[in-house]
């Protein structure tokens, strides 16, 4: 992997009234299988670029959040643009407004960020294929097992700004 630095990829709505920037590579990027992802996708699956919010940039527009329940009981805010009501982001109670689940198809080029592995898999579409190179788990993972050290150290410097009063 690259310094994460050295990439940058823009994206937005159908309607291009919401236009983003990410300045720098995902965390991880996450192909989630799971029933609610298949519900709220209208897809088999959903693909989420985990990047820090502040590595966001706003070019146009001004999504607007939607609450919605997840499996967690804690649920996530989805962020739509208020014309088209395409979802560009999530976040999640987990890691709060300190990280974006990028919707990766909502990307000019989506083919830059492939899943860096697949969630869920225990309730994937059975007709859903996995490559065989590419991580996979029944439910969710330790990021610390799996995720590049470069992002681990970008995930701790979030978490040490967390419990900052």
């Amino acid at each position: 992997m690259t310094d994460a630095t050295d990439f940058s990829a823009e994206g937005g709505c159908t309607c291009a009234q919401v236009r983003y920037r990410l300045a720098s590579r995902p965390l991880f990027v996450n192909c989630c299988h799971c029933r609610w992802c298949q519900r709220e996708s209208g897809s088999a699956f959903a693909i989420n670029a985990m990047i820090e919010a502040e590595r966001v940039e706003l070019l146009a527009g001004a999504p607007e959040m939607v609450d919605t329940p997840s499996l967690s009981g804690k649920g996530q805010k989805i962020w739509r643009c208020p014309n088209c009501r395409v979802a560009v982001w999530s976040n999640y109670a987990g890691s709060g407004e300190a990280v974006r689940f990028v919707r990766v198809g909502t990307l000019d080029d989506p083919d830059l960020l492939p899943p860096d592995i697949h969630i869920f898999t225990g309730s994937k579409q059975p007709w859903v294929q996995l490559p065989p190179d590419t991580p996979a788990v029944p439910e969710y993972y330790k990021a610390s097992a799996l995720w590049p050290q470069e992002s681990l150290e970008r995930r701790a410097v979030l978490i040490a700004r967390a419990k900052k009063p």
